[in-house]
């Protein structure tokens, strides 16, 4: 059953254009490509890269309870950074399993994504925060940099 619905899956998202250029991504494969079609439905509800990073659970949370003070009678702008608190709890799970995982195969395997990868290491970047910046970078890719014509869309 589990592959009969694999293979409905995998002939329903064919029929999207959005699936060719999801496949041409390193890290993603049909699977993931058919699972992007699916979750992320309308690609237009995000306007930025940022947006879905945040829906995608990529997204680094910071707070701030004193961003003002007042000094010598005058409001101004504290100039302590805010506080990280981490990556945003409230997300699609599926949404970030699939750009994490697509980040971890591209990562380990051979290209431009490890070349990528790799470079952050050097740069004494974390591996898991490289990890994460290869699977916004991912993310980023799904969405065009151009706003008239969407990977991800239908049709």
């Amino acid at each position: 059953m589990r592959q009969k619905v694999r293979r409905e899956l995998l002939t329903e998202s064919r029929k999207h254009k959005a699936w060719k250029l999801l496949r041409q991504i390193p890290g993603i494969g049909p699977i993931r490509a058919a699972l992007l079609i699916a979750l992320i439905q309308t690609p237009q509800r995000f306007r930025t890269k940022r947006q879905l990073w945040s829906y995608s659970g990529l997204a680094i949370e910071t707070h701030d309870s004193a961003e003002y003070r007042y000094m010598k009678g005058q409001l101004q702008r504290s100039k302590k950074p805010p506080q990280l608190r981490g990556l945003n709890q409230n997300h699609n799970h599926d949404l970030k399993a699939i750009f994490k995982g697509a980040a971890m195969n591209a990562s380990s395997g051979t290209g431009p994504f490890h070349d990528f990868y790799e470079a952050l290491l050097a740069k004494g970047r974390k591996p898991t925060m490289a990890r994460l910046t290869l699977a916004r970078k991912i993310a980023a890719i799904t969405l065009p940099s151009g706003r008239k014509e969407h990977v991800c869309a239908p049709g």
